[in-house]
């Protein structure tokens, strides 16, 4: 028998864990983006782990925070419908794809960091997974981050988004991230636990 805040922790092990990663490399500000952040020079001198890193800086605190935010509200909408497991490949499948996707079909980007291009990937696929779980609310969730892609790819940043970011929005990358989670169609999803398994875990 679990107890609710080791059941807590095992929900959320990934957000927390992520989220102090994130903090921790904000603190060093500067050197810690300069060494981490997608430069296109630098990965092409062979600097290939800046695909992955660089979505852990940002442009600053506001950015970060903006970013940790939705990384859980993430968790907290669509974070049961996958395993811890499937989460980690996700994570690191997304910024994989992310990055590489920045490389070849952008070629005038000259830097980038952020989350916000891996977030979308993994509301996508999380809520992919949910709507298999039988969820069929979570068609609105998805139907919106659809159409905020459209928006972002026609008309630009929402209003009011670079502001808040504190620099350049590259909404690209919010359709690199996005296209990669259409991963959580082939992800087992985690069959939604009934009211009587849930009283009996507490």
């Amino acid at each position: 028998m679990t107890s609710p805040y080791q059941h807590w922790l095992h929900q959320f092990q990934i957000p927390l864990i992520l989220s102090a990663l994130i903090i921790g490399l904000g603190l060093f500000g500067d050197i810690a983006q300069q060494a981490l952040r997608y430069d296109r020079a630098a990965i092409q001198d062979g600097q290939w782990w800046r695909l992955l890193s660089a979505h852990l800086v940002h442009l600053g605190g506001s950015h970060l925070l903006m970013n940790l935010a939705g990384l859980w509200l993430i968790w907290l909408l669509v974070g049961p419908a996958l395993s811890p497991r499937s989460w980690l490949i996700l994570l690191f499948t997304d910024a994989l794809i992310t990055g590489l996707a920045l490389l070849i079909f952008n070629p005038q980007l000259g830097w980038y960091v952020g989350l916000s291009g891996v977030l979308h990937g993994l509301l996508v696929a999380g809520a992919i997974a949910d709507i298999r779980r039988g969820h069929r609310g979570t068609w609105l969730l998805l139907g919106a981050v659809v159409f905020k892609l459209g928006w972002e790819q026609l008309a630009g940043p929402l209003p009011g988004s670079e502001a808040s970011a504190g620099g350049t929005v590259i909404v690209d990358a919010h359709l690199y991230g996005a296209l990669g989670g259409l991963l959580g169609l082939l992800l087992p999803v985690r069959k939604a636990q009934s009211q009587s398994e849930t009283s009996n875990s507490r």
